[in-house]
């Protein structure tokens, strides 16, 4: 789904049914609907069919290379007109079919399951693709190699796989993944609604957690946006909303980035991210969340908003229009630390934990790729699940790219195919070296040619590669499952 035609969606549909259409942002499975894929690889066997309620999709060429790539798809929205009813689910086994198709005629076999489930689904995908290897392994044989990649939501899963089953898997790729894990994700947009709640919205009913009516509660919180958009006051204030998510001042994928103090144009491209596309799920689709999760597995209680601002990439956006609103900061930031807090459900805590925090227990290569305007899953998840592999002595595995660009998943089929031959090289050779270095990734994926250097969200506009160096700040709001040292000394022993 483009960020284009998520917004005629918002002009044309109900409220409820634009929860569907915003979700389906996420999910990066149907590009081809802007742009012609070359055609499939001559004789490629394709098996579908459903395991335990799961649809899957298996490709395999004829001239198969012995490795099975294992593809896990991003967060496909729940049916929240009727909980419990299938939305469309349809499996896929590449993130777009140019990709694919790529990897097909260079002898890789595909794979993917739908899940059996929609929404916050981690705990049956791990369940569904494993069920997936197994089905393969019957009717292919084992694979001499199988790696892991996804995108978004599938991001998450696959380093969640990996991590659960590291025997089955010899290399992964996580794509603009939710690698701050479940819990910790979920607790920084709680920390960005509720300061919405506080400061735009106290008189409201609006719903921050216990959501009991999605639709209801997410078209409150978008006219309560309106609203505050249109004056100076509330700009300011949604500029703080947006600090505490690190949410970036850059929203579309094929426009520069607004100088750094262009304070303006950046608060109106984190509007944007609001309104498109993270409202419907902090506002409408945490409900699912919790009802999975038996509970509301998020907390604030202890966060000093102080601190988290001054660790924000925009804190001096947030000092800057405050000052140009007449507003005191100070004052807002003391009615947040005065509001009463919320309080998560242990036993919710405990589902979102396992399904899932991280660890840093890797001992196969990753490489996980991001671009820096994400605002959806920002790219400081690679910074928390960069710290855990670190803290758990594992770093020697685990690289990060990152590309220039705003947009969620906003990757070019060259940008990706470049980064799924470094892993494979890492594989093949048993050494990074400096394969990751941006100069190097940038000319492989230019030799790629113009069919493969487009961007699909923008409807197959070329679009050069943009590897670069970047380190991402610091993930405000960090959750993980690393052991300490004294742990891991007498674990290691």
């Amino acid at each position: 789904m483009s960020f284009r035609n998520q917004t005629v969606y918002r002009k044309q549909v109900l409220p409820l049914n634009l929860i569907v259409a915003l979700g389906l942002l996420a999910i990066l499975t149907f590009t081809s609907i802007f742009f012609i894929a070359p055609a499939r690889a001559a004789g490629v066997q394709t098996l579908t069919g459903s395991i335990n309620g799961a649809a899957y999709l298996i490709q395999v060429p004829p001239n198969w290379n012995g490795t099975l790539v294992l593809y896990s798809h991003g967060y496909q929205t729940p049916n929240l007109a009727a909980p419990g009813a299938p939305n469309p689910n349809p499996p896929t086994d590449a993130g777009d079919p140019i990709t694919g198709n790529a990897l097909l005629a260079q002898g890789y076999a595909l794979a993917g399951s739908a899940y059996r489930s929609t929404g916050w689904a981690l705990e049956d995908a791990f369940k569904d693709q494993t069920a997936l290897l197994d089905y393969f392994n019957t009717q292919f044989g084992k694979p001499q190699r199988t790696i892991a990649w996804g995108h978004s939501l599938g991001g998450i899963i696959t380093a969640g796989l990996v991590q659960k089953f590291p025997q089955r898997f010899d290399a992964a790729l996580p794509m603009c993944g939710v690698l701050s894990g479940g819990v910790g994700t979920w607790n920084q947009a709680l920390d960005a609604t509720f300061a919405f709640k506080v400061l735009l919205a106290s008189t409201s009913p609006l719903q921050l957690v216990h959501i009991t009516n999605p639709g209801g509660n997410l078209g409150l919180a978008e006219q309560l946006l309106a609203q505050a958009q249109a004056t100076p006051q509330g700009r300011a204030r949604l500029a703080l909303v947006a600090a505490f998510g690190d949410t970036p001042g850059w929203f579309d994928p094929t426009s520069a980035e607004p100088a750094s103090n262009d304070y303006a144009s950046r608060e109106y491209n984190q509007f944007l991210w609001s309104k498109n596309v993270n409202f419907p799920f902090v506002f409408a689709f945490r409900a699912e969340l919790e009802a999975r999760s038996g509970g509301n597995p998020s907390w604030n209680t202890g966060v000093n908003y102080r601190v988290q601002l001054a660790h924000s990439i925009n804190r001096d956006e947030v000092r800057a229009l405050y000052r140009e609103a007449g507003l005191n900061l100070e004052q807002d930031l003391e009615a947040l630390e005065d509001a009463p807090r919320i309080s998560a459900d242990p036993k919710a805590v405990s589902y979102l934990s396992k399904n899932i925090s991280f660890n840093g227990e890797i001992h196969i290569p990753v490489l996980t790729m991001h671009t820096s305007g994400d605002g959806l899953v920002v790219p400081q998840n690679e910074e928390t699940y960069a710290k855990a592999v670190e803290e758990a002595g594992n770093n020697r595995w685990l690289r990060e790219i990152f590309i220039d660009r705003a947009g969620h998943c906003s990757f070019t089929p060259a940008e990706t195919l470049a980064a799924f031959q470094t892993l494979v090289n890492r594989l093949n050779t048993g050494r990074w070296d400096g394969s990751t270095r941006t100069e190097l990734l940038n000319s492989e994926a230019t030799a790629l040619g113009p069919q493969f250097n487009v961007l699909l969200q923008a409807g197959g506009k070329p679009t050069a590669p943009a590897f670069f160096n970047y380190k991402p700040s610091q993930f405000l709001r960090p959750f993980t499952l690393v052991r300490g040292d004294d742990d891991r000394k007498r674990r290691d022993d």
